[in-house]
């Protein structure tokens, strides 16, 4: 078996290893497959490819996955649970995450809530900012500014 049959046979697992996944993860090990297909092509020493293919490799996986994800999480679409962190709500029945009580208002719907601090609990009334989304509740901290939007 000549070492171009084997490089070939690592870019299309490679390959197949990317089209099942999806998740970017061995695609750029078929980049470097490439490169040492393409070195054997030339006749190149069997150390030179070996170093070929994982140099390749590693230049692609550091400089180029990060522009990937980047481009490929663009395109992803937030829920609207998504749209709620950073919104501000009014503690309707006090939040304690010892006695698990807590409601708020937001966005005119009432949620059950919690204090994102476990031993914080949070006065009716008081205004309060989503941290993040557990499930149905929100997870929320007193608001330090000033405007008040519910």
């Amino acid at each position: 078996m000549t070492t171009i049959s084997i490089w070939l046979g690592i870019l299309i697992l490679a390959i197949v290893v990317e089209v099942i996944s999806l998740g970017l993860t061995s695609i750029w090990f078929a980049g470097g497959a490439l490169v040492a297909i393409l070195a054997a092509l030339f006749h190149a020493p069997v150390w030179l490819q070996i170093f070929l293919f994982l140099a390749v490799s590693v230049l692609l996986l550091f400089f180029t996955r990060p522009i990937a994800v980047r481009y490929f999480n663009a395109k992803r679409v937030p829920t609207n649970v998504d749209g709620l962190i950073g919104k501000k709500a009014v503690v309707l029945a006090e939040i304690d995450n010892l006695q698990g009580t807590g409601q708020v208002l937001l966005e005119g719907m009432e949620w059950s809530a919690r204090s994102a601090q476990e031993e914080e609990t949070i006065a009716i009334d008081t205004v309060v900012e989503v941290v993040s989304v557990k499930g149905v509740k929100v997870l929320v901290r007193p608001f330090q500014g000033e405007e008040k939007e519910c």
